[in-house]
């Protein structure tokens, strides 16, 4: 019986040293890893930095002309969506980024610029107006109205100003263009009531509810608008026949200063 319970403490024993062997085992393993995994961090991070065309090609699903160089495209983060994807927009998404923000097809960026192009071009500069709450967007509206013609109201829309008769700023117009569809949304409710047609750039996280024409792309940065308002402003000069101001445009007047993208 003593035998017995002494091979058995023997076992105990045995187990027990094998569990504080292999516990210190992992522990080892996850000390070991955890600095390879940090370096991978800063690795990704600093590649993000590095932009190649490679990269750039894995956002563009085509090789076709665009309206502006890819580069350009990218380095204003205008393909850059949001954590969020709301189901009207997730088939504007290529894919996920490691941290989470929706990466958005590029070539369909390009593709719903031109559309909202041909739409633009069909109204006069006196029948158009843009609204842009939010503060990043307000150089770049600001610069699109002094160059287009087209009024905008920057920081705050007057709720009703299109709506509302009793008003002393009341006026008509025929179309409107928002920045973004919640920031926005008192404008774009006005122009549902009438039943105008709207263009807006709408991101990831928004719904395309009143939207005539989207355009889809970051609406939260000042690059990313800025480079879409250049678009429109520039293709918005041609089409009324003014092609020697168009070619006059300089994109950075819209956007900020740009920094270069590195290729291999």
């Amino acid at each position: 019986m003593t035998e017995k319970k002494t091979e058995k403490e023997k076992e105990i024993k045995e187990e027990a040293s094998l569990d504080v062997t292999a516990d210190a085992d992992k522990e080892e393993v996850e000390t070991t890893e955890e600095p390879i995994e940090e370096a991978k961090d800063k690795k990704k991070s600093k590649d993000k930095k590095k932009l190649t065309e490679t990269e750039l090609k894995k956002v563009m699903t085509d090789t076709k002309e665009t309206l502006v160089p890819l580069t350009d495209y990218i380095r204003c983060s205008v393909h850059l969506g949001t954590k969020v994807i709301t189901p009207n927009m997730r088939k504007y998404v290529y894919k996920r980024r490691a941290d989470g923000l929706a990466v958005i097809n590029t070539s369909m960026v390009d593709d719903k610029l031109r559309e909202a192009i041909e739409f633009i071009k069909k109204y006069d500069a006196e029948d158009v107006f843009i609204a842009c709450k939010r503060e990043a967007g307000w150089p770049a509206v600001e610069k699109f109205s002094e160059i287009t013609g087209i009024n905008a109201f920057t920081k705050k829309y007057p709720a009703g100003i299109i709506t509302n008769l009793n008003l002393d700023d009341f006026f008509e117009t025929k179309a409107v263009i928002i920045c973004d569809p919640w920031v926005d949304k008192n404008a774009l409710n006005d122009s549902v009531k009438l039943k105008l047609p709207v263009l807006g750039i709408v991101d990831t996280n928004n719904y395309d509810k009143g939207i005539s024409q989207v355009i889809i792309g970051n609406n939260k940065s000042r690059k990313s608008i800025g480079l879409i308002l250049y678009v429109l402003a520039r293709e918005y000069l041609k089409s009324k026949g003014k092609d020697k101001e168009a070619k006059a445009l300089n994109l950075e007047d819209f956007t900020g200063k740009l920094e270069d993208v590195q290729e291999k």
